[in-house]
């Protein structure tokens, strides 16, 4: 395999979210109290102020590092296993005691964080509220929404380390915080005949954040999403289809900046079939999983992402990439939180 003379510090570069996760299985008293569906994802609002102070209250709770982006490098990192650092990542957060955590957790993962620290907003929170393999997660942003590209990302030696990556990802998150900051990563991978991957993250995203998302769009090289998130843009475009594959093929063919490279579109559905457009859109069934074995599936599609990217940062083809985030997924969806064990047995 070529794998190991390609893989090189900061090959990989990530932007988003830094969240610490607050995790808890909770009832559907608690998601009915706070008007919460079982799996989805939103930002919080003031009502949501209670659930914070709730959550933290449960018996069963956990603290994990998360924010979807980070997550995926750490879980290809994780993958990759050395060298370290082949993934870069930046965001905002507060220099606080879970901002201290996130840098802490960013390390263990041997991943190169460089957060951009202020001291006016507090360090981003995600409430995890598990019922059964549901996840309903509220995200409250806070310093992760104050990311500026002229305080961080345009400085000469952040702006060089993100020049050194090959293959970029940033979450669709991302959009509602710094859309600037993805315009001008994705730019430099499109101009530089790089690999710039985006996903679209939540039904929100593509409802409220379209224009961003569309004025991206011509800059993806390959895009993630899962089956509900994929119906929603379908729908926000008007698509006029349900058909999960049809809706891949569509936008696949959107406009494109950088022809030399053919979008790639990879929807994943849970327990069923990933969809991807190799050529046409085809199947790939995922590694079977008895149920009584899933913990908590929070961190499954960041998962999946980060199992692709290890295996896209070693120039593998698209069905190896595809493999690698299945088992990744796999591991992730047994374990609490987007945590993985010491060492990843994928051949």
């Amino acid at each position: 395999l070529k794998s190991v003379i390609t893989n090189v510090e900061n090959t990989l570069f990530g932007m988003g979210n830094p969240l610490l996760d607050i995790s808890a299985v909770v009832d559907k008293d608690f998601l009915d109290k706070f008007g919460l569906k079982p799996n989805d994802q939103i930002l919080a609002e003031d009502k949501h102020k209670a659930l914070f102070d709730e959550i933290v209250k449960k018996s069963n709770v956990e603290y994990h590092a998360g924010g979807s982006t980070q997550n995926s490098v750490k879980i290809a990192q994780w993958m990759i296993q050395k060298p370290h650092k082949v993934a870069t990542f930046f965001g905002c957060i507060g220099s606080d005691h879970f901002g201290e955590i996130l840098k802490k957790k960013a390390e263990e993962a041997h991943v190169d964080a460089h957060y951009y620290e202020q001291n006016v907003v507090p360090t981003g929170t995600c409430a995890a509220c598990i019922t059964g393999d549901n996840r309903s997660l509220v995200a409250n942003l806070a310093a992760a929404n104050c990311y500026k590209k002229e305080k961080h990302l345009d400085l000469d030696s952040n702006w060089e380390l993100a020049k050194k990556a090959r293959v970029y990802y940033i979450a669709g998150f991302f959009l509602t915080v710094s859309p600037e900051s993805i315009l001008k990563v994705a730019k430099h991978a499109s101009d530089n005949n790089k690999i710039f991957c985006m996903n679209l993250s939540a039904p929100f995203i593509s409802q409220f954040f379209k224009q961003p998302l569309m004025e991206i769009m011509p800059y993806v090289d390959i895009l993630f999403g899962n089956e509900t998130e994929a119906a929603t843009f379908a729908k926000e475009l008007g698509f006029e289809t349900d058909d999960i594959g049809e809706i891949a093929k569509k936008t696949q063919t959107l406009p494109k900046a950088n022809t030399k490279r053919q979008r790639v579109v990879v929807f994943t559905q849970g327990k069923d079939d990933t969809v991807a457009t190799v050529g046409r859109a085809t199947m790939f069934p995922v590694l079977d999983i008895d149920q009584n074995d899933i913990v908590d599936t929070n961190g499954a599609g960041d998962a999946f992402v980060g199992g692709f990217l290890s295996a896209l940062v070693q120039e593998q083809v698209l069905e190896e990439c595809i493999r690698a985030g299945h088992y990744a997924a796999n591991i992730i969806i047994r374990r609490v939180g987007c945590t993985f064990p010491e060492k990843p047995d994928f051949h």
